[in-house]
C-alpha cells in the first residue's frame, strides 16, 4: 500500500489519453535533452524533448532520439546528419552542450508511423528546417491571373 496523504480526485483535472499529432510541420523548441544508454548497453542515444508552440497543437511534446554513439556507422551518420540539420534550424553551429540548442524555434517534420512492438500509432520526427522555412511561399511557375480572368 501508499499512503496518498489525503489525495482528492475532485480537486484535480484528470488527465486525457492524447492520439499522435497528425503529420505536418510544427514550429517547436527544445525543452530538454539528455544522453541515454541505449537499451543494449553498448551506445548511448540523445533524446530531445520538442514542445509545439503555435497552433492547434501548441504545447504539445514530441521526441527524437539521435543514436551519435553506436555500433552501426549506418546509425551514427544519421544521427550526426540529423543533429547537423537541427543545429543549422536553431542556428548554433557549434554547440558544446545540447542545452545551447533549447528554447530556440525551430519546425520540425513529424510523420506517423506504426510501432513494431505494439501496433500502437506513434508520432515521428522526420526532419528539422528554420522556422522561416515554414513561413516562405512555394515557387510557382503558375502564371498569376486566374483562370477565369484569361483570355
Amino acid at each position: 500500500m501508499a499512503d496518498l496523504n489525503g489525495f482528492n480526485a475532485n480537486e484535480v483535472e484528470p488527465t486525457t489519453v492524447l492520439d499522435p499529432v497528425p503529420p505536418g510541420k510544427y514550429v517547436v523548441i527544445v525543452t530538454a535533452s539528455e544522453m541515454k544508454a541505449t537499451k543494449s548497453a553498448n551506445g548511448r542515444y540523445l533524446e530531445l524533448e520538442f514542445q509545439i508552440i503555435e497552433g492547434e497543437h501548441a504545447n504539445r511534446k514530441l521526441w527524437a532520439r539521435l543514436n551519435l554513439d553506436n555500433r552501426s556507422q549506418d546509425a551514427v551518420k544519421i544521427a550526426s546528419g540529423q543533429l547537423s540539420a537541427l543545429c543549422r534550424a536553431v542556428g548554433v553551429m557549434t554547440p558544446n552542450d545540447s542545452a545551447e540548442l533549447h528554447n530556440l524555434p525551430l519546425v520540425v517534420d513529424v510523420k506517423c508511423k506504426k510501432r513494431v512492438d505494439t501496433g500502437e500509432i506513434t508520432n515521428e520526427v522526420r526532419g528539422f528546417l528554420k522556422k522561416e522555412a515554414l513561413a516562405a511561399p512555394a515557387p510557382s511557375n503558375a502564371p498569376s491571373t486566374p483562370p477565369w480572368a484569361r483570355r
